[in-house]
């Protein structure tokens, strides 16, 4: 693609701007109840004194406006989606059909126990099998996300210190973490302090040891971290950290690169939430759904939410309530249902090898790319790399920007990767395992001929995207103060 595409872009009108009067798009019978008077049932007040400008089309007209909008949006499952830190993999259906289920979908938390059985023992084996992922004692489900995943965990932490009469109020977090980490720090009362990296991407332990005191509660860190690397010492700064009583926590967004291979737990981690969404297949994004559950190791077991679910000697299934040092609830009722039963039905439908497969395939994807793209961008940080790498375009002849390729993807129905962080100016990949080979070398060649556009005739790529409906948005504008009423003339 070294030429501006030719591809027409079309701007369709609003529901509200076609139709002509009488046009309706659905049918409905005659009631067969007499009609009731409105006054009688609303006040007078609420009462229009005509009806509203509601569109008048027909039918055939409204499906295909809403098709021909549903066309104009990237998605996973028509376009590819290298959304660093994010794991933005295809979902299998046979997924969305288990949660469709009408024995699950149709529940209520109110029922009885012996009426849900089913629910009961599904979430139960769920939270057995992530603990044996994790390599950790006991999991809970209550958590509705990964950040709430991270609140809960560090609450759990800090309930452990106060058992033991003591109150630490810092909490470390390398310089690359995710910004969700000082955030939920921040919410359970504490601060953080960065510990910096080394220029492999890695830990500097000395700078660790430096920081590490009696007022130190936890160190949150992610491992493969965010630059794309595993950190090897991860064993002996767990070691760091107990040596003065600090407990480590497990940033479970990038599990997808260490599945079945390592486990958290084995490597010294204490607290650790899972993405389920991420890892184990739920769509995502658009701020939900989401799902974060956390394990623990055997010493923080009885400071996790209730009520947890345990099974009977009988082998049935109920919740337990009876933990006096539990830091209670973190969530109404039992936890994102739906998200956890895809969760199960994808772990289920793997296996332990499958488990391991994932992780290693996501990772020869993203050192495939960027073994193919490395003598056309710099990648600051040396392979191996994890489940994802990052890059940064350095064209000294050029002002194009890592927002200019971002833009110029989009003209190739690529989605843009994650931009900017934690590098600056960097453009951060994560295939993950779920995409082909074909779709590797097509992101491979958009991005090596975005770099030939570059060199060549800048600004091609400086006033993409070409073909898109819109062009550039004030990001700050539409976020802040979005335009999203229709006034007619």
């Amino acid at each position: 693609m070294n030429e501006v595409p030719k591809t027409r872009r079309t701007d369709h009108p609003l529901l509200f701007e076609t139709g002509a009067p009488g046009l309706c798009a659905a049918s409905l019978p005659p009631s067969d109840v007499p009609a009731p008077k409105r006054d009688e049932f609303l006040p007078t007040q609420l009462i229009a004194d005509k009806l509203p400008p509601l569109p008048e089309t027909g039918e055939l007209d409204v499906v295909r406006h809403y098709k021909r909008l549903a066309h104009r949006c990237f998605s996973v499952d028509g376009n590819f989606y290298p959304l660093g830190s994010c794991t933005m993999k295809y979902n299998p259906r046979v997924n969305e059909c288990a949660a469709a289920m009408p024995g699950f979908c149709n529940l209520h938390p109110y029922q009885d126990e012996a009426d849900v059985q089913g629910i009961l023992e599904l979430l139960y084996r769920l939270r057995c099998d992530l603990a044996e992922i994790a390599g950790l004692a006991e999991v809970t489900l209550q958590p509705a996300a990964g950040a709430h995943g991270e609140m809960t965990g560090l609450m759990i932490i800090n309930a452990y210190h106060r058992s033991r009469g003591e109150s630490r109020s810092k909490v470390l977090a390398p310089d690359s973490a995710h910004g969700t980490n000082p955030a939920s720090c921040a919410t359970c009362g504490q601060h953080t302090c960065t510990v910096r990296s080394k220029p492999d991407g890695r830990v500097d332990l000395d700078d660790l040891r430096s920081q590490v005191d009696q007022n130190t509660a936890a160190m949150m860190i992610t491992n493969p971290n965010t630059v794309g690397v595993f950190d090897e010492q991860i064993a002996e700064i767990a070691d760091i950290l107990h040596s003065k009583g600090a407990q480590l926590y497990f940033d479970g967004a990038n599990m997808n690169a260490i599945l079945g291979i390592t486990r958290p737990g084995d490597f010294g981690v204490d607290v650790m939430h899972f993405n389920t969404h991420k890892t184990f297949s739920t769509p995502h994004g658009g701020g939900g759904p989401g799902a974060g559950p956390v394990a623990v190791a055997q010493h923080l077991r009885e400071f996790l939410p209730v009520p947890q679910l345990t099974q009977r000697d009988d082998g049935t299934f109920t919740w337990d309530n009876g933990h006096p040092n539990s830091i209670g609830k973190v969530r109404s009722f039992y936890g994102q249902i739906g998200v956890l039963v895809r969760a199960y039905a994808y772990i289920r439908s793997v296996g332990g090898d499958g488990l391991r497969d994932v992780a290693e395939k996501a990772t020869l994807a993203a050192n495939y790319v960027a073994a193919r793209l490395k003598d056309r961008y710099t990648m600051p940080f040396k392979p191996p790399y994890a489940h994802e790498f990052i890059m940064v375009p350095e064209f000294p002849d050029s002002d194009v920007s890592e927002l200019d390729i971002a833009k110029r993807l989009i003209d190739h129905g690529i989605h843009p990767p994650t931009m900017s962080w934690p590098v600056h100016h960097c453009l951060m990949v994560e295939p993950t395992e779920t995409e082909s080979l074909d779709t590797l070398n097509q992101f491979v060649t958009a991005m090596l001929d975005i770099a030939d556009e570059i060199e060549s005739d800048p600004e091609v790529v400086k006033t993409a995207p070409h073909t898109a409906p819109v062009k550039r948005l004030d990001e700050v504008v539409a976020s802040r103060k979005p335009n999203v009423r229709w006034r007619g003339q």
